[in-house]
């Protein structure tokens, strides 16, 4: 059960971030060409691959309780930020992730950018290059923290690895389905999922890390997944009654 939690967090983490990756990379090769858009993502996987490769096997060596406390109170920072604003959301207080209006707006960035039109466009565009590269980098950085960390605490970076190889193939082939941003998925209800996980895998690393005996052991993994869950719907429900009593007081 926890390598499956493991799993589906990981999955979960990287799929959000490969999504808005996805976005810019569309963006850049509906309006610059698929070229050169598919050299900077090529470029930046590369990279990426060699970051996790070299960090990957440092982080195992490492004693697993100190490990476990460093991981799970950076992994209970990013959850609660991550959960917050999915909170927020959930309770109208923040507007939602919108991947249209995004790939809209990387889509006028290109045409703007040098070269956006098509008669002064050279053979290789670096601008799009440059942006793909950097859109896949970035958003790949925190896959490859979420790989390195997550399979690190549990001294099993592969199958990490694995969860977000598994993501990536699954967005890509979303992608070229659908070449179009990916607004059909579910974004901000995937955002509020993983900001669980991660805030709840926090909770419980950096626990087991300062030496909590949880009771049943890694089982109890699930009901601090319960818990951090009801504490988050019960925020949503008050921010939307709040708001409700707001608007009424306001008419």
């Amino acid at each position: 059960m926890h390598t499956f939690l493991l799993f589906a967090a990981a999955f979960g983490a990287s799929t959000v971030e490969m999504v808005e990756a996805l976005t810019i990379v569309l963006a850049v090769a509906v309006t610059r060409g698929w070229r050169s858009a598919a050299a900077g993502v090529v470029a930046a996987l590369a990279g990426l691959a060699v970051i996790v490769a070299a960090f990957g096997p440092a982080l195992a060596s490492l004693p697993i309780s100190t490990l476990r406390l460093a991981v799970g109170t950076i992994l209970l920072v990013f959850g609660l930020q991550w959960l917050r604003k999915a909170i927020l959301r959930a309770g109208g207080l923040k507007a939602l992730h919108d991947e249209d209006a995004i790939f809209a707006a990387e889509v006028g960035l290109m045409r703007a950018g040098p070269g956006g039109s098509t008669s002064d466009r050279p053979a290789h565009d670096w601008y799009a290059f440059t942006v793909a590269f950097k859109g896949v980098f970035l958003e790949g950085l925190e896959v490859a923290f979420i790989v390195v960390t997550f399979g690190g605490t549990q001294h099993n970076v592969g199958l990490a690895a694995a969860a977000a190889a598994a993501a990536l193939v699954v967005v890509s082939l979303v992608g070229v389905v659908v070449h179009a941003p990916l607004s059909r998925v579910p974004e901000n209800t995937l955002k509020f999922a993983v900001g669980v996980m991660l805030s709840s895998f926090g909770i419980f690393w950096a626990g087991e890390g300062a030496g909590v005996s949880w009771p049943g052991s890694d089982a109890s993994l699930l009901g601090v997944i319960a818990f951090v869950l009801v504490c988050s719907f019960g925020l949503v429900a008050l921010l939307r009654r709040s708001g409700r009593t707001t608007r009424i007081a306001v008419a």
